[in-house]
């Protein structure tokens, strides 16, 4: 089975015109070291090994950017198949499309030197041709992002068929309109983070001026926001639940924060976790009850006419 996967070719897609006339998907840092003897099956070894490193060759990193850059690295190299699809932003608003047809190679002193061979397709995706739903997710930050579920709505706009402005992927949303606005929650949340609560206290996590603590990466998954105290003192957990939440999501920050605070935390931070929802159940309370330093929030989606 093929996956489907939003990838940036560079800060800014900076590189997607050389990678789509070069016919590869690459990824950068460790520019002089071929990496072929050092991909583990794993995400957490190959963090594990390669996070020391480069922060030896760059002290001036943080582990949280350090982190991010070695997920990068190995998601390119190692987790992506031969086979998968790769939609990949030209800078000019619409997507290069490909397919991975190649294991890893290294390009020594070359822009992205870690890549796989992509045999690109003939056409591009505009994203004002996207639904609502794909537009939020291959719009999310960072480096790479599974679409797999709108794989129908890809290979639809793939062939040149144009999908209804509004997908559900959910079978259970009854009302897809309703479910394409709460959809939003985390790129509402994401731009309006400094009016919010939490966004008095916390930042989102930022390297070098650009946001990378949306879906952050972890071994367990990615964690929706990775946020910093102002006083750098805490990093946050925030996971967010578009309806009710369960006491599944306890268990699911918990192992978020469990991460950040194994690999991430640098020596005198704490960790704290978040839970946003519509609404909680008796589960979710309970739970809470007993699981320290989470915090749980509701919000409400609101819509207003006003005549002009």
């Amino acid at each position: 089975m093929k996956n489907y996967f939003r990838v940036m070719l560079g800060q800014s897609s900076m590189y997607a015109d050389e990678a789509y006339k070069g016919n590869f998907i690459g990824a950068g840092w460790f520019e002089d070291l071929d990496l072929s003897n050092k991909l583990t099956e794993d995400y957490r070894s190959f963090n594990k090994m390669m996070i020391p490193v480069l922060l030896k060759e760059h002290p001036e990193k943080t582990k949280i950017a350090a982190g991010l850059a070695c997920g990068m690295l190995w998601t390119v190299a190692k987790y992506y198949s031969i086979g998968d699809i790769v939609l990949c932003p030209d800078g000019k608003g619409s997507y290069y499309v490909g397919e991975i047809i190649s294991n890893y190679q290294f390009k020594k002193g070359e822009n992205l030197p870690h890549r796989r061979s992509v045999k690109w397709y003939p056409t591009t995706i505009a994203r004002s041709q996207m639904s609502q739903s794909l537009q939020h997710s291959t719009g999310s930050t960072g480096f790479s992002c599974d679409i797999t579920k709108y794989a129908e709505e890809i290979e639809d706009l793939i062939s040149g068929s144009r999908p209804p402005s509004i997908v559900a992927t959910d079978e259970t949303i009854e009302d897809p309109s309703v479910f394409a606005l709460e959809a939003h929650l985390e790129e509402f949340l994401i731009q309006n983070w400094k009016q919010t609560l939490l966004g008095k206290t916390y930042d989102i996590y930022e390297e070098g001026g650009e946001l990378v603590g949306q879906q952050y990466p972890s071994d367990t998954g990615p964690i929706d926001i990775l946020a910093i105290s102002k006083d750098k003192k805490e990093l946050l957990v925030v996971e967010l639940k578009r309806g009710r939440a369960s006491d599944v999501a306890v268990g699911q920050t918990q192992r978020y924060m469990g991460y950040v605070k194994d690999e991430l935390a640098e020596e005198g931070q704490t960790v704290r976790g978040v839970i946003i929802a519509f609404e909680d159940d008796v589960g979710i309370r309970r739970a809470l009850s007993v699981a320290q330093g989470i915090d749980f929030y509701t919000y409400r989606v609101s819509f207003k006419l006003e005549k002009a």
